[in-house]
């Protein structure tokens, strides 16, 4: 284990996955408390404090999305729903709400600790100040306010500079198109979906290998787009 191992709050009811869950994070070094309840959960999260919080969307007392929406008041804890809910509207409706990443049940424990780990970068990334960050080929500078791509610089818009950096300061999280519009473009263009399918496309084609089959930037088929962090060559 770490010496200050990242704390992990798990909000599930059923009693085997509570056991499995609590047991695997604990064996891969995290500290993990588990609850059964909405209720149980914003006293948890209010007092604790919790690094990442992993969440089932059917509690006994509470919908898992009102939860998200009520820990949103208040807090950027980073929240990553662990359902069997797997309808695009679920997904979009928790996400939305502020939930940083979704993983559909059944799942691979695997997925759900790399999962983790990149909600943990991303946090630390987010609250370091200046950005670098490195993608297979690709490199962005905030400092420098420089994209390269294999070593050679690329030139974007502002605009495309604008929304490349909103995918690197949420890398490996699936971002839905509302606040992503909301952030690049301002809440007057939030539901203008048509510019960021038409400034992704430009993203792509400037950025990844084969643009007709990204490995960077991916579409969640209904969902929105994720920036995918992939080894340095």
């Amino acid at each position: 284990m770490t010496d200050d191992p990242s704390s992990i709050l798990v909000i599930e009811d059923e009693g085997q996955l509570q056991r499995l869950l609590q047991t695997s994070l604990e064996a891969h070094g995290y500290r993990a408390v588990v609850v059964g309840s909405g209720r149980e959960a914003l006293l948890r999260i209010t007092a604790s404090f919790p690094d990442v919080v992993l969440l089932d969307l059917g509690l006994p007392d509470m919908d898992g999305v009102e939860l998200v929406t009520r820990v949103r008041q208040w807090s950027d804890t980073p929240i990553l729903i662990v359902s069997s809910r797997d309808r695009e509207e679920d997904k979009i409706a928790a996400l939305d709400q502020g939930a940083n990443d979704y993983v559909t049940k059944p799942f691979s424990m695997g997925e759900l600790l790399a999962r983790i780990r990149a909600t943990l970068r991303q946090r630390m990334k987010r609250d370091g100040g200046d950005i670098l960050y490195r993608s297979a080929g690709l490199e962005f500078d905030s400092q420098r306010r420089e994209v390269r791509r294999n070593g050679e610089i690329v030139r974007l818009s502002r605009k495309e500079y604008e929304l490349l950096r909103y995918f690197v300061l949420n890398a490996d999280r699936v971002m839905t198109h509302e606040p992503a519009l909301k952030a690049v473009w301002g809440p007057a263009q939030a539901h203008e979906t048509q510019y960021l399918r038409v400034f992704v496309g430009r993203l792509r084609q400037k950025l990844e290998r084969d643009p007709a089959q990204p490995e960077l930037l991916v579409t969640e088929s209904g969902v929105g787009y994720r920036l995918r962090t992939l080894p340095t060559t």
